[in-house]
């Protein structure tokens, strides 16, 4: 692609995103679902203008591991350490419901292959931690006690996810699973996990020192920025979804983040608000990307709309990805309506279920109606469920525990 033409189509996707962010403001709609819809609309779905480049799919990728940095630094790991056994809870059995119920239905409902039904199973998987994270920080509610239970679920569920890709992928390349490849996968993503916040939070004094001594305008940005990718693409070397690199450095850099005996490593609050101020202009530019792409990765033009096959499959993968989602949730000792919101977050599957989704088509697993149905199932939990998880907290919010004022950000 020419570079005037890559410059066009970003400029393109920066106006349209905020264009589409303000009228979904105006029409009571959470801003995420403009940008979104915009993607659809400058996408293959409508207009054609720009499909999903690869430096496009770099800038979303840079985009989502700084919000889940964000995120990072704005969560409690006391609260998420607490809500930790249920948010397992949560995870595994909201991966084991979907994968079970869209593979037997798929399997023996549909009479489809093997391969096709646990590709189809894996995908409905998936729970898309950014655009849940965003519509929960779009509530003040990411800092609340049942936000800690779907942040600590999600990222479980995304690793899980990650487990079960590396397995699929193996076996529909060569037919088998090499379980010690399997368990090295699993041993470095765990390791990572654990150590990386730990590791980060050794090395912050040596940059808060470097901000004292600089005299160079915006080297606290400069520094994250490079900070947190450095950590993102640790994460991927080890075989971890890059945003949990992301999700990590963010919580070294949390107020709430302590190592034990490690009083003496406390960064103070004020130098953590003036982090949060100097990063939010950069998170918000690069943020629009990831969910336009997300709208750009969907092209409806290829959904045969009168096949009865795509209607009664398409509709019966729907009901098994909301169901079982919400149906995780509820295995956990809370109120009706703690346990209802969590399910509800779980449901939208976003660039998760459409990386699942693409991997299967470029294997060859998934012809194009299968593709187009599972890729409907994906757009529609990820359009619509920010409109009823709006609904439910308006309706009976005042019903869950209150979000702890001082854990809000500045």
């Amino acid at each position: 692609m020419d570079t005037e033409q890559l410059l066009l189509q970003i400029a393109v996707i920066l106006v349209t995103a905020r264009l589409g962010a303000e009228l979904a403001v105006r029409l009571k709609a959470p801003p995420m679902i403009g940008e979104i819809c915009a993607g659809l609309l400058i996408g293959p779905s409508l207009l054609g203008w720009i499909a999903p480049h690869e430096v496009i799919k770099l800038l979303a990728e840079i985009g989502i591991i700084l919000l889940l940095f964000e995120v990072g630094v704005e969560t409690d790991i006391s609260k998420l350490i607490t809500a930790g056994p249920k948010a397992v809870v949560v995870a595994i059995t909201g991966f084991i419901l979907p994968f079970l119920g869209g593979f037997a239905l798929s399997y023996w409902l549909f009479d489809l292959p093997l391969l096709v039904a646990l590709f189809i199973g894996g995908t409905f998987t998936a729970t898309s931690i950014g655009i849940t994270v965003r519509i929960l920080a779009e509530l003040n509610r990411h800092t609340s006690y049942e936000g800690q239970i779907i942040l600590g679920a999600a990222v479980v569920d995304d690793i899980l996810g990650v487990f079960l890709l590396a397995v699929l992928y193996q076996f529909a390349k060569t037919g088998n699973v090499d379980a010690g490849e399997t368990l090295a996968i699993f041993l470095y993503v765990g390791g990572f996990f654990v150590i990386a916040p730990i590791l980060a939070k050794l090395m912050l004094p040596l940059f808060k020192r470097g901000f004292e001594l600089s005299r160079v305008p915006g080297v606290i940005p400069v520094a994250i920025v490079a900070f947190v990718l450095l950590f993102a693409g640790l994460s991927q070397w080890v075989g971890a979804p890059e945003i949990l690199g992301g999700f990590a450095a963010g919580l070294a850099l949390s107020r709430r983040f302590f190592l034990p005996f490690g009083a003496a490593l406390n960064l103070g609050a004020d130098f953590t608000h003036t982090l949060q101020h100097q990063m939010r202009p950069i998170i918000q530019l690069f943020t629009p990307f990831f969910f336009v792409t997300v709208g750009l990765s969907v092209d409806l033009s290829t959904v045969d709309w009168g096949s009865s096959f795509f209607w009664w499959f398409s509709l019966t993968m729907l009901f098994i990805a909301i169901v079982s989602k919400i149906a995780g949730a509820w295995l956990i000792r809370e109120s009706i309506y703690t346990r209802t919101a969590i399910g509800m977050a779980m449901v939208p599957r976003g660039e998760v279920g459409l990386i699942f989704a693409e991997l299967a088509r470029s294997a060859g697993v998934f012809d194009n109606d299968i593709y187009a149905a599972v890729t409907i199932v994906v757009a529609y939990t990820t359009l619509l469920a920010p409109f009823w998880i709006k609904s439910y907290y308006r309706l009976f919010g005042a019903r869950l525990p209150p979000a702890d004022e001082r854990d809000r950000p500045p």
